[in-house]
C-alpha cells in the first residue's frame, strides 16, 4: 500500500474498537476531524496487532462513490467486514472460503445478480402489501406487552427487538417457538464483541475463542436451515424458506453453502438492524416530547421519522471493498488488492450532506442516507424495514399518549451492526 495519510495509532485503534462505538458521540467527534484532515486514510497495524492495514474511507460523496462503483471496488476477495487475521486463517481452514459465511452480501457480479433476482420481488412494496394486515396484527399485539408492563419499561427487551423479529421470521418461515433460538445466533454472529448481547463472557475470550463461538453460531444456522430447506423442498408453501429452497440459478440448484448463507442473511440482517433503527426513532422521540405530540396530531410526519432514525442510527455501520484496480480515493493512491472500510456512521454524519448532521430532524429533506447502502448491493429489505417502522410507530402513536426516557440507554459493543442495547422509558398509556 501507499499514501501520505496514515492515521496515528490511537485513531486507528478506536475506529476498529468495538468499545468506540459504544461511545456514540466520542466517535463521532473523531470522524469530524478525520472528514476535514484525512478523509481517506491508511489504517496500519502496530507490532502485536493482528489485521491486514486497509484505507478508511469517511466522507459522505466518497462512500457514495465507492458504493455504487462494484467494478472497480469488489467484495470478493477478502472479507466484507472488518477481521482479524485469525478469523480469517479460522474461516478459510473451516470453509476454504475467507469468510465464514458467503451470501448476497459477499458476492460480486455475475453470481451477485443472479441470487439477488430470486428473491427480489418477493421484497417490492407490491407484494409486501400482502403482508401489511400481518405485520400490523404483530404490532398490535407487541405494544399490548408494552402496555401490559405498566408504565415502565425497557424498550428494546420489549418491543424493538422481538417485533422485527418476529416479522421477518414469519416471512421467512420460521416457526414461532424457534424465534428465541434465532435470536440467541443473532447476538452471537452480530453482537458477538457484546458481552451484554452475546450471552457469553467474552470479554474472557481469547480471539481465537470469540472466532470460534462466531463459528458455532454459523454451523447452527446451516444445520437449522438444512432442515427447513428440506420441509420446504418436500412441501412448498408462499413464505422465502420456499423461494430459496427450490430456487435454481443457470439451471442448477444452489450450492448447499450459498443456500444456506441465504437463509442467514435474511434470518439475521432481516431484523437486528430493523430493531437498531426503531430503538433509535423511540429514543429520539422520548427525548423530545413535543415532537412526539406533533407526531401524534399529524402523521404524515411519520415517513420522515422513519427515515431519519434510520440515518441518525446507522445500524450497519461499516463495510470493506478490496480494490479491482489503482485508483484514486480522496486523494490517496489506492493500489490493486488494496482492501477498504467503507464507515457508514461517518458519511451519514457528514455536514456537506446533511445540515447538523447530530440532529434527529424529522423535516430532513432530501435525506439521501447511506444506511441502506447504494448500487447493486443496496439493502434487499430496504422497503420491509420502512413498512415494519410505520406500521409499528402508527401503533404506538394511537396507544401511548406520552412517553419519556426513564433512566440511560445504552449502545452496543460492536464495530460491524450497532445500535441501542437498553432504552428506558417510561410511558402513559392512552
Amino acid at each position: 500500500m501507499s499514501g501520505e495519510a496514515i492515521l496515528p495509532p490511537d485513531v486507528a485503534r478506536e475506529v476498529i474498537d468495538p468499545h468506540a462505538y459504544a461511545e456514540w458521540n466520542g466517535l463521532l467527534d473523531t470522524f469530524d476531524r478525520l472528514r476535514q484532515e484525512s478523509p481517506v486514510a491508511l489504517v496500519k497495524p502496530e507490532d502485536g496487532e493482528l489485521f491486514d492495514p486497509f484505507w478508511l474511507v469517511t466522507r459522505y460523496d466518497d462512500v457514495m462513490r465507492l458504493s455504487k462503483d462494484n467494478k472497480t471496488f469488489l467484495n470478493n476477495p477478502r472479507p466484507v467486514v472488518f477481521s482479524f487475521r485469525q478469523a480469517i486463517e479460522f474461516s478459510r481452514q473451516a470453509t476454504g472460503s475467507d469468510m465464514l459465511v458467503d451470501s448476497l452480501v459477499v458476492f460480486d457480479a455475475p453470481i451477485h445478480p443472479k441470487y439477488r433476482r430470486l428473491t427480489q420481488d418477493w421484497f417490492m412494496p407490491r407484494n409486501l402489501a400482502k403482508m401489511e394486515a400481518e405485520i400490523r396484527n404483530i404490532a398490535e399485539a407487541t405494544v399490548d406487552r408494552l402496555v401490559a408492563a405498566g408504565s415502565e419499561a425497557d424498550f428494546v427487551k420489549l418491543v424493538s427487538g422481538p417485533y422485527p423479529l418476529h416479522v421477518v421470521m414469519q416471512i421467512l418461515g420460521v416457526p414461532e417457538e424457534d424465534e428465541p433460538r434465532m435470536q440467541m445466533l443473532t447476538q452471537q454472529l452480530f453482537g458477538g464483541q457484546d458481552a451484554d448481547l452475546s450471552g457469553t463472557g467474552m470479554e474472557n475470550m481469547s480471539p481465537e475463542q470469540v472466532v470460534q463461538l462466531v463459528a458455532g453460531a454459523v454451523k447452527t444456522f446451516e444445520g437449522y436451515f438444512a432442515e427447513l430447506a428440506a420441509q420446504r423442498r418436500a412441501n412448498p408453501t408462499d413464505d422465502v424458506a420456499s423461494v430459496i429452497a427450490n430456487a435454481t440459478v443457470d439451471g442448477e440448484p444452489l450450492p448447499e453453502r450459498d443456500m444456506a448463507g441465504y437463509y442467514i442473511i435474511v434470518a439475521t440482517a432481516g431484523h437486528d438492524t430493523t430493531s437498531a433503527s426503531t430503538a433509535g426513532a423511540m429514543m429520539a422521540l422520548a427525548q423530545d416530547p413535543e415532537q412526539w405530540a406533533r407526531v401524534r396530531a399529524d402523521r404524515s410526519l411519520l415517513p420522515g421519522i422513519v427515515e431519519e432514525a434510520i440515518r441518525w442510527t446507522t445500524p450497519v455501520q461499516h463495510f470493506m471493498r478490496t480494490a479491482a484496480e489503482d485508483v484514486e480515493v480522496g486523494g490517496q493512491q489506492v493500489k490493486k488488492g488494496d482492501w477498504l472500510m467503507l464507515n457508514y456512521v461517518s458519511a451519514n454524519h457528514d455536514p456537506s450532506q446533511f445540515d447538523d448532521p447530530r440532529r434527529f430532524d424529522a423535516a430532513r429533506s432530501p435525506n439521501r442516507h447511506l444506511a441502506f447502502g447504494a448500487g447493486a448491493h443496496q439493502c434487499l429489505g430496504l422497503h420491509l424495514a420502512r413498512m415494519e417502522m410505520k406500521i409499528l410507530f402508527e401503533t404506538l402513536l394511537d396507544r401511548i399518549e406520552t412517553i419519556e426516557l426513564a433512566g440511560e440507554p445504552k449502545r452496543a459493543t460492536s464495530t460491524f451492526v450497532g445500535g441501542l442495547k437498553t432504552l428506558p422509558v417510561r410511558f402513559k398509556a392512552a
